[in-house]
């Protein structure tokens, strides 16, 4: 059986959430690989509405075993707060395995990330201030937290204050902030290794164990493709790999182990914070993509930047990540426009170019060039197969998957996990 990889194939928002939690309903094993709370997924089920920021989206079903990976940063209170929320409102969940080797987000990478974002002005990168920046910066620094150091208090405590010997320097002389007590953040940290000891496990080993036994594994990411740290637009990206290569990396799985993956696209672009968007719209159109398409952030509540398809970032991102199918989301949103553009080229410093720019600064000039498609006017909510869309919406749809080459196998019409067509199935 197989293991599968769901990817963003634009800059995040993409509708990962949903269709993770669908494809959930087949799977034995939902694996968060990348990224923390900065995350959120939103996931619909029966008029019921779900945002997740760092359980597993296939949490929702109760058959799937859910874990965050090595590769996750993890808030311990953000994490326990979304456990609680899930039982308050009556939704039964297993605890989710947790990863030994995970980071954990403390509260000094949280105030190193709100001050030096403060602080960069004009240079500002767009992150949401939960730490995760300053956290993946330890890790790769070797002076990081990890969730095993909950079963050790005296390891954790040598590690915060060799820590925070450096960090209370910085904080205070460079953005004249107060110093941060050891104990505080010892005290925090710990008043959650009691609750989640038991569920820290070698999370590695379980998932090759599970495919050796034929489970089928679903790798869920956070943001997607052109967010990732060496693949993305740079600098304005997250701080992990989101991509594919990040699922092995991030879980502890060889890619021998991965047989699909499914790349998630909106039937637009969005896009949260700074950095370059080729067919960003600044007009009414944009205005009335964002409200047609509800597009604000699921975490941080900002209104996204709205434009049209871009087949070139999605054919990038199919590319790398070696995209086997892809689904196509929040397409009903498209109905009612008279026609529609798709950007299928750039004009860049006076050449054209039907692929992905080398540099930054060739992709932050650059111009969209646009085909235009006829629209439909068709309610196409509770349409359930592809032969039963209008016939321009159909021509849409293969017009996409003609120029980012590959395969659209999945089509959603609405928030709700029922509202989705399926032309080829992923599990």
């Amino acid at each position: 059986m197989p293991g599968i990889v769901v990817v963003g194939a634009q800059w995040g928002d993409e509708g990962k959430g949903k269709v993770t939690d669908q494809i959930g309903e087949s799977v034995d094993y939902c694996v968060r690989f990348s990224g923390g709370n900065n995350a959120g997924h939103t996931v619909v089920v029966n008029g019921d509405k779900f945002v997740l920021h760092l359980l597993p989206s296939g949490i929702l079903n109760p058959g799937c075993t859910t874990v965050i990976g090595n590769g996750v940063v993890v808030d311990l209170d953000v994490l326990s707060q979304e456990l609680s929320e899930l039982d308050r409102r009556g939704v039964h969940v297993a605890r989710p395995l947790l990863s030994a080797n995970a980071h954990i987000i403390a509260p000094y990478h949280q105030t190193l990330d709100r001050v030096t974002e403060r602080f960069a002005g004009k240079r500002k990168i767009g992150t949401t201030g939960r730490g995760i920046g300053p956290a993946y910066s330890d890790k790769v620094n070797r002076i990081g937290l990890r969730v095993q150091d909950l079963l050790d208090p005296v390891r954790l405590r040598e590690k915060i204050e060799a820590s925070l010997e450096q960090k209370n320097q910085i904080l205070l002389k460079i953005y004249n902030h107060r110093p941060i007590e050891v104990d505080a953040v010892l005290d925090q940290l710990l008043a959650h290794a009691e609750e989640f000891a038991p569920y820290i496990v070698d999370t590695g080993r379980l998932l090759n164990d599970a495919l050796d036994q034929h489970k089928v594994v679903l790798f869920e990411g956070a943001q997607a493709h052109h967010l990732d740290v060496d693949h993305g637009t740079y600098p304005y990206v997250t701080s992990s790999n989101p991509t594919a290569g990040g699922a092995c990396t991030g879980s502890g799985v060889g890619p021998t182990r991965i047989d699909r993956v499914v790349g998630i696209a909106k039937a637009y672009t969005t896009r949260v914070g700074e950095g370059p968007f080729p067919t960003e719209l600044l007009d009414a159109d944009g205005e009335r993509l964002r409200a047609d398409g509800g597009e604000f952030g699921a975490t941080t509540g900002r209104p996204r930047r709205c434009g049209w398809f871009d087949a070139l970032a999605v054919e990038q991102a199919a590319k790398i990540n070696g995209f086997t199918d892809i689904f196509l989301t929040k397409l009903d949103v498209l109905t009612g426009w008279e026609r529609i553009p798709v950007c299928t080229s750039y004009d860049v410093d006076g050449r054209h170019t039907d692929v992905w720019p080398l540099t930054e600064s060739q992709l932050a000039t650059a111009t969209p060039v646009y085909e235009y498609l006829p629209g439909w006017t068709e309610d196409i909510s509770a349409v359930r197969s592809f032969s039963e869309l209008p016939k321009t919406c159909q021509e849409y749809v293969h017009f996409l998957e003609e120029h980012v080459h590959c395969r659209i196998s999945g089509i959603g019409v609405g928030p709700g996990r029922e509202q989705t067509i399926v032309i080829h199935e992923l599990v």
